[in-house]
């Protein structure tokens, strides 16, 4: 076997995926990150067929005929659908080999870090079955850690915040593990919900994901603005049935967003109580790191600062962080076994 794994070995380049609920990010050995797409798929319901993957599929997403179903396989960080998340990896790796024989890459995958054994096993189980030769895992602040260029073997208290699609997750890492780690199911996905039930509850208007994201990128925010903004938004009115649309203020989104905020700040007070003394000291000098796409809600920053009274350090690119930290220990082996305390498994 391990003779025919070396054979394999020759015609695939390994993989790090970060297998997020909103987006699946793939970096390819030598050649950096290949693929960002959304995590969805759209299928026809009667035959099974898979019509889209990524974002072709998200744009049918609330769009769709009866006959045909846009899914999304990852929910709050895990996967939700079996099938369709091992459907939509085996698209994912085919489109990055460009070829579909011989592609049996060594895969690493980020993944929560709160995550279950029934999880992890399902996560792998996914992977070898869209063609991996080898699968480990990853936790996702780790790997944010790694690719925000934190010295994470080092003695010293990192702390990192990673707000993705699902989850946010917060980790407080030394000498390459984690010390201690929080997580919660709010995130991107809980804002846009946040701001659809507003928009329902206040103005009698039903909008949709598509929409409601659009509105937390355009006018969302944690902490006032410089400068007020407003956005048209456009639904269904729930009382006559009709499109309609209304004027939506800064203000009045980040009232709408205040639960889901405060739920994040309340799980990095608790993380903070539960670090050890010596750690805690580390984190005043060094800040609280701020990742995921998440991060990129204006103001987060300066909201958590104010909350926390902690320095608060914003990564150059929040979203690709985690995948370019699996990517590095694909290149440093080294650096893999003293961070994957997640066991792998073989085919």
């Amino acid at each position: 076997m391990g003779l025919i794994s070396r054979f394999l070995s020759l015609f695939s380049s390994d993989m790090a995926i970060d297998l997020g609920t909103a987006h699946t990010l793939v970096y390819v050995q030598g050649k950096g990150i290949v693929l960002n797409e959304p995590s969805v798929v759209a299928i026809e319901q009667q035959t099974n067929k898979i019509l889209a993957v990524g974002s072709e599929a998200k744009r049918m997403v609330g769009r769709t005929p009866g006959n045909i179903s846009a899914i999304r396989p990852m929910k709050e960080g895990v996967i939700a659908d079996f099938e369709m998340a091992e459907r939509m990896l085996r698209y994912f790796i085919t489109k990055v080999h460009n070829r579909t024989a011989f592609v049996r890459p060594r895969i690493i995958i980020g993944v929560p870090s709160r995550i279950t054994q029934v999880e992890q096993r399902a996560v792998k189980e996914s992977a070898e079955l869209a063609g991996a030769r080898e699968v480990y895992l990853i936790e996702e602040p780790v790997a944010a850690a790694i690719g925000a260029g934190l010295p994470i073997t080092e003695p010293t208290g990192n702390m990192v915040v990673d707000v993705g699609g699902g989850t946010t997750d917060i980790a407080v890492i030394s000498l390459g593990g984690i010390v201690y780690s929080e997580s919660v199911k709010v995130a991107g996905d809980q804002i846009d919900l946040a701001i659809i039930n507003h928009v329902k509850r206040e103005h009698n208007l039903l909008i949709g994901e598509h929409m409601a994201e659009r509105v937390k990128v355009a006018i969302g925010s944690a902490y006032p603005l410089e400068e007020k903004a407003q956005m048209m938004v456009k639904g269904r009115d729930l009382v006559s049935g009709i499109p309609r649309t209304i004027v939506l203020e800064d203000g009045e989104v980040r009232e709408a967003l205040q639960e889901c905020l405060s739920a994040i700040v309340s799980a990095i007070n608790v993380a903070l109580e539960h670090t050890p003394p010596e750690l805690a000291g580390d984190i005043v000098d060094l800040g609280i790191v701020l990742t995921g796409g998440g991060a990129l809600l204006r103001g987060l920053d300066a909201r958590l600062r104010e909350e926390t009274g902690l320095p608060i350090v914003n990564v150059d690119d929040p979203l690709t962080s985690v995948v370019l930290g699996v990517g590095k220990t694909l290149e440093e082996l080294t650096l893999l076994r003293s961070v994957s305390s997640m066991s792998t498994v073989s085919s």
